[in-house]
């Protein structure tokens, strides 16, 4: 399947050729700047050749990997530590505070749309779709492409493994020889060597990245780069399996790269955090952006003193002082994850801890649920995942149901979170680990981002981003958004969807996993109430979903839009997310609602007991693991054969779920009863009264903060105008549909006060929102 990809479409493009080669770890070495507002440094990336370019039923021998004496004492990921040997390397570690617009003292070869390239490079490469260049140079080498915008790329180079003390081990020969090829193929077998280490010899494989991360480079390789990647090659390199399997990359991001956000704290000091765009991380390194390049990875990064760097790291990095006024972060990671899984946040954070041991809150207390309890044993028969270090299979992991946790916030932040999040952390997490089991990260770090993080949340390895607009609903809004988070431990990140475009595995799975999760922390709460408290969400989610449907793209409310060629790629790998760069996809509930729905019916279904002891069990087989739709249906289907006789496939959920457009028809049925309860009656019968909203604001939890402004405006209540205006400063993860309602009753002054707020805050907005926003008012 070869396809053409237009980036003046709304597809966006996945342009690395991974069924050649294979990213399997990455090092960064990064500065951030503040005053120019830009990341520096270098990339090592470390390659196997893809599937394609292995031959069928043969395999490569591996070497006898001779166990070492040696004590790894060293700490694998503190890349300072280690002398740079390397005269070439690009990332500089001085001057830290004057970069140049492209390069500190070099000269700037970009052309005049902005590539950049080696001075060997005089003829350039064109960007060429396919993987050889015949026109420009006579040749067929191989184009390695990997998926790249927004930055300036200033050389790249094959890194010199060999040449790195005590690498002999990972050779067949310890003799090393002056031939060009032979070094070439002798320096691609210790990367073989190096990547397929076996899991129990995960510290000592991460020393020697490091140390090869630090090697120098052995000759620069030429590349050029276009609107969505950056292609390298080798002359006279014809095929991948001869092609350096380590290069470093020297760039620079850009101001308005779109991978990372520079902005202000809610204090006033400066930061930067990735934003989790439909880019990912391309605008903030080169990588493989397709899922199935699942890859670990080891960052250093330096800030100037004051500065705190939070990132998708295993371990909990101390600052190291380098020089006066400058700060060493260092992190890793050895559970393999899509680049687009890295976060980081650069910002004058403070870590918000507890006054007393005596408020500890269930870090080793047991949850009962109102389900059979799992079994949680070990994995029979081992993992299925790519081969790393593994909670799963480690007793002390499985019985933790409450992993260690920080809370970093912005100074002016810090009470409200000792408040509410300190108290909630550790009951979502002991909830969700009595639901689904063992946690699978050994950390958390929860962090209160800007308030123009165009989000409530967003789930990384060992970190989670909160928008401030949930600390005012208290723990009921928080909580609740809290444990979607969590849940993006299990479906999101240590089960990925293997195509993009599948975002209900992730978002439907947590959405549903909420209330399950949030249900289960507050045992204080009656069973009737709870449940009642549900039905009410699950009529406010039906409207919420009913709205959408009617006032959205047909195309953008199907949960499969590529239906049966989920999944496929072009012979290279190159593939498109669907719809991926429309702005107002990202705001849609669609995959949210319509997956919970989804995933609520099935087990109401089963039966509760018998759906969640199979969620469990799913868990168990499928983590590490990238998944499409039908892998879990059909596994629900056979775990529970009985199903099928009451009209229950994969084809008919397909075609009433997940192929469709509109409210699927099993929903349409099960709405009706949602109206009868209670609450809702309770809701719907009152009248636009203030004493009758506070009453709201109870029954909701103060989640009707939104809901407020909402009815503010449909019914004209100027005296609340002032309530708008702030909810659209303070809380812009929540207030880009307010500016609709703003628009659509055609009032002057509500449309003076849209246009007022937007141009206060535009230039602190998220991209995506902006653009939508702007084309509601203009």
């Amino acid at each position: 399947m070869e396809t053409q990809l237009d980036p003046s479409k709304d597809d966006l493009p996945l342009m690395a050729n991974t069924s050649h080669m294979l990213m399997k770890h990455y090092v960064l070495d990064l500065d951030v700047d503040f005053k120019s507002q830009i990341i520096e440094g270098s990339i090592v990336l470390f390659f196997e050749t893809g599937s394609s370019c292995r031959k069928v039923g043969s395999s490569v021998e591996r070497a006898c990997h001779p166990r070492s004496d040696e004590t790894f004492k060293i700490q694998a990921f503190e890349l300072c530590h280690i002398p740079v040997t390397n005269a070439s390397a690009c990332s500089s570690k001085t001057g830290y505070n004057d970069f140049a617009v492209c390069g500190k003292g070099e000269k700037d070869t970009s052309d005049k749309n902005g590539n950049h390239s080696n001075r060997a490079q005089a003829s350039g490469i064109s960007s060429s779709k396919k993987c050889c260049d015949i026109e420009n140079h006579g040749s067929e080498d191989f184009l390695l492409v990997l998926d790249c915008c927004d930055l300036c790329v200033l050389k790249v180079e094959e890194v010199d493994v060999a040449a790195v003390p005590g690498i002999e081990k990972f050779t067949r020969s310890a003799k090393l020889t002056e031939g060009s090829e032979e070094l070439g193929n002798l320096r691609n077998q210790i990367v073989h060597e190096l990547v397929t280490l076996p899991a129990d010899r995960w510290e000592e494989q991460l020393y020697y990245y490091t140390c090869c991360s630090q090697a120098p480079g052995c000759g620069e390789l030429l590349f050029t780069t276009s609107t969505w990647s950056l292609e390298i090659r080798k002359a006279g390199i014809r095929i991948p399996r001869d092609f350096p399997r380590a290069i470093r990359i020297c760039y620079k991001t850009k101001p308005e790269g779109r991978s990372v956000t520079w902005t202000t704290d809610q204090s006033g000091r400066p930061c930067v955090y990735t934003m989790g765009s439909p880019l990912n991380n391309r605008a903030l390194f080169p990588c493989q952006e397709p899922p199935v390049a699942m890859s670990t990875w080891q960052a250093t990064v330096r800030a100037a003193t004051g500065f705190v760097v939070l990132m998708s790291g295993e371990n909990s990095a101390e600052p190291i002082q380098l020089q006066e006024g400058i700060f060493s972060w260092n992190y890793y990671v050895t559970m393999p994850m899509p680049a687009s899984t890295f976060t980081i946040a650069v910002g004058c954070w403070i870590e918000v801890k507890r006054e007393s041991l005596a408020t500890e809150v269930m870090t080793n207390d047991v949850i009962s649920l109102p389900f059979s309890k799992a079994d949680f044993r070990l994995v029979e028969g081992g993992c299925g995942h790519l081969e790393s270090p593994c909670r799963f299979q480690n007793p002390g992991a499985t019985s933790q149901p409450v992993i260690p946790h920080r809370v970093f916030a912005p100074w002016c932040l810090k009470d409200l979170c000792a408040e509410i999040l300190l108290e909630l952390i550790p009951q979502c997490l002991s909830a969700a680990h009595a639901t689904l089991g063992t946690h699978p990260f050994s950390r958390l770090d929860v962090l209160i981002v800007p308030s123009n993080f165009s989000s409530l949340g967003m789930a990384s390895p060992h970190i989670i981003f909160l928008s401030q607009s949930v600390l005012p609903g208290g723990s009921h809004l928080c909580g609740t958004r809290l444990c979607h988070e969590i849940a993006h431990a299990w479906f999101g990140l240590a089960i990925g969807a293997r195509d993009w475009t599948e975002e209900w595995i992730s978002e439907g799975f947590a959405t549903h996993l909420e209330d399950v999760f949030w249900a289960a922390a507050q045992q204080q709460l009656p069973c009737h109430e709870a449940r009642e408290q549900q039905e009410l969400k699950a009529l406010l989610r039906w409207r919420r979903l009913r709205d959408e449907v009617q006032n959205s793209e047909e195309e953008l409310q199907v949960l499969r839009p590529k239906k049966e060629n989920t999944g496929e790629t072009s012979e290279s790998g190159a593939s498109i997310i669907k719809h991926g760069l429309k702005a107002e996809k990202i705001f849609m509930q669609v995959h949210y609602l319509k997956g919970n729905f989804l995933l609520r019916s099935l087990a109401r279904r089963i039966g509760e007991a018998t759906y969640f002891t199979f969620l469990r069990k799913f868990v168990q087989k499928f983590h590490g693991q990238l998944i499409l739709s039908q892998d879990f249906l059909y596994m629900l289907l056979e775990d529970i054969p009985e199903q099928k006789g009451y009209g229950l496939s994969v084809e008919s959920i397909f075609q009433n779920w997940l192929d469709t457009s509109g409210i699927p028809k099993p929903l349409l049925e099960e709405s009706r009863t949602w109206k009868e309860g209670r609450l809702a009656q309770q809701v719907t019968a009152e009248e636009f009264q203030s004493k009758i909203m506070s009453r709201l604001c109870t029954a909701l939890h103060r989640h009707v903060r939104h809901r407020w402004c909402e009815l503010v405006v449909k019914h004209k209540y100027a005296a609340g105008y002032s309530a708008v205006e702030k909810f659209l400063w303070e809380d812009q993860a929540m207030g880009v549909y307010l500016y609709g309602e703003l628009m659509v009753n055609e009032d002057a002054k509500q449309q003076e006060l849209a246009h007022k707020c937007f141009a206060a805050a535009r230039e602190q907005m998220d991209m995506s929102s902006a653009k939508v926003v702007a084309e509601m008012l203009f």
